[in-house]
């Protein structure tokens, strides 16, 4: 067993015994994502802790969503335990990226591309490709393309 999935195990058996029901539920859920994802396609597999984590990223950026159509929708409550779900799963992901942290490294990456004969807007997947590895599970795919296409346009 991957060491990340057995701490989720081992903080979902604490958090049962210490009748903690926003943690264990939202613990189970994920834990059943991560045993979807090993079983999914032709023969079951053990995921490594970094295919865990894009599974965990995958259920926060869900509650981060629920949680905006709750709001909008009027239900606070619903809302709030969505967001409380986030949470619980943060603690399990790596420290996402400041600003101007993912500025720099996209900074980089363009001038890479740029080395590599890529210009403009058109340089966009060249650019995406240097920097997605760099960043996986820090930075979501919309804000990391945001900062691309900014810095590609010359801003």
């Amino acid at each position: 067993m991957t060491t990340l999935k057995s701490k989720l195990h081992e903080d979902l058996n604490a958090a049962i015994k210490g009748r903690d029901e926003l943690r264990s539920s939202t613990l189970r859920l994920t834990l059943a994502a991560i045993t979807k994802e090993e079983v999914a396609g032709k023969e079951k597999r053990e995921l490594s802790d970094e295919e865990v984590t894009k599974v965990i990223t995958r259920e926060a950026k869900k509650r981060r969503e629920a949680a905006d159509a709750f709001a909008q929708g009027g239900r606070a409550e619903q809302a709030e335990r969505e967001r409380a779900e986030g949470e619980v799963l943060a603690a399990y992901l790596p420290r996402p990226l400041s600003d101007d942290e993912l500025r720099g490294i996209v900074a980089q990456a363009v001038e890479e591309a740029k080395a590599a004969g890529a210009e403009g807007p058109r340089a966009m997947g060249q650019v995406m490709k240097i920097v997605n590895p760099k960043v996986a599970g820090q930075a979501e795919g919309g804000r990391v393309a945001a900062v691309v296409k900014q810095l590609l346009a010359g801003g």
